[in-house]
């Protein structure tokens, strides 16, 4: 079994200026907001997402970069809704830190 670090880094940008911000393409703040996640709770979001990591961790797939891997979990929002989730990790293949990467509705 694999686990990842607690201390993975979770770029607040991926979070204030992606997942929480509409896109015409791959928008996943409606989906999000569902649960009552909005870009002024982003905090939120990040305590959850790092609760996942408490999951086991799957290898999806290599590449040059890193070795990215995918944990399923639920996120519960303020507002006591449930998300399923996949999220996706990267263990960087130079410097070794990982890093959050994107989540799907799962």
């Amino acid at each position: 079994m694999i686990y990842l670090s607690l201390n993975s880094i979770i770029p607040e940008a991926k979070l204030t200026r992606y997942l929480l911000v509409w896109k015409k393409k791959d928008d996943k703040s409606g989906f999000l907001a569902q649960a009552g996640y909005t870009i002024n709770s982003w905090q939120s979001l990040e305590q959850d997402l790092r609760s996942l990591l408490k999951n086991e961790a799957v290898l999806d797939r290599e590449t040059p970069f890193g070795n990215i891997y995918k944990i399923e979990g639920i996120l519960v929002g303020s507002n006591e809704v449930k998300l399923k989730v996949a999220t996706f990790w990267m263990i960087d293949s130079f410097s070794e830190d990982t890093r959050f990467v994107t989540l799907l509705p799962n």
